[in-house]
């Protein structure tokens, strides 16, 4: 939310999305009293592609631009037998195959941004994290909570990476990044001791948004195409898989074939 709160006191036109329609509104109220400007709601589940695909398709109804799109959303450790409503692993399901859908859904509006903005760019922030050293990609396995946490921030990584091989010279700037070791609610899944950890050594929600917000909104946003940042606002490097076009074409592959038929 503080994204958000940010981007509105500079006049930005801000939509969020929720799953859960009062905390969805309450989001809103409280970017209203912190700001005095409106922000607007849309729904949507990450966790069920015909919702992504209804929510994309209201809001591409609704807008004719779209300058940046914050993919950050996430969930941390959940429940081995959670799944998605499609019944892909719920991290991977929510972190990876939601983002890439909705950025697939609203491409052609991106596209369209960037030719026709004064710097001929589109921004895409794809929000990552150190989770990604946990493990390497490993398309159709399940092992430890853990490691499929790290795959699916591997993932974001690595579909980042891509998506700007692939629409880079048409004005599409895609970044990932780690936003640092931030306390949000996205460990409400997580065993006491992980929480108390938490609680203890990360840093305020606050410092959260400082790396976005450089990734969105710096003004040579071009020099940052394909890069991974870290905390606070620099330019890292991640694990070198992340970086291979082969494994880029084949997430992208499999991500594709899973919405083919939507």
């Amino acid at each position: 939310m503080v994204t958000s709160q940010v981007l509105l006191t500079k006049n930005a036109k801000v939509w969020i999305m929720a799953r859960d329609t009062s905390k969805g509104e309450a989001t809103l109220r409280e970017l209203k009293s912190n700001t005095g400007k409106d922000a607007h709601l849309l729904l949507m589940d990450l966790a069920n592609l015909k919702s992504i695909k209804v929510t994309a398709e209201e809001f591409l109804s609704k807008e004719t631009q779209l300058d940046v799109l914050f993919n950050n959303a996430g969930v941390l450790m959940p429940p081995m037998d959670q799944l998605t409503d499609d019944g892909y692993d719920l991290q991977f399901g929510t972190n990876v195959l939601g983002h890439f859908y909705f950025t697939k859904l609203v491409l052609p509006l991106l596209l369209s941004t960037a030719k026709s903005a004064p710097d001929g760019i589109a921004r895409v922030v794809n929000t990552s994290s150190n989770g990604h050293w946990l493990s390497k990609l490993k398309l159709n396995t399940k092992e430890s909570l853990f490691s499929l946490y790290g795959q699916s921030k591997t993932g974001n990584i690595i579909f980042s990476a891509e998506l700007k091989r692939r629409y880079g010279d048409q004005g599409i700037v895609s970044t990932s990044l780690n936003p640092g070791a931030i306390r949000t609610e996205i460990s409400r899944h997580a065993g006491s001791w992980v929480k108390a950890t938490i609680n203890w050594m990360f840093h305020d929600i606050s410092y959260g948004a400082i790396t976005q917000l450089y990734a969105g909104t710096v003004p040579d946003g071009a020099s940052l195409n394909g890069k991974y940042l870290i905390p606070w606002a620099r330019i890292g490097t991640p694990h070198p898989d992340t970086q291979d076009p082969q494994l880029g074409k084949e997430l992208w592959t499999w991500l594709e074939k899973q919405v083919v038929n939507l």
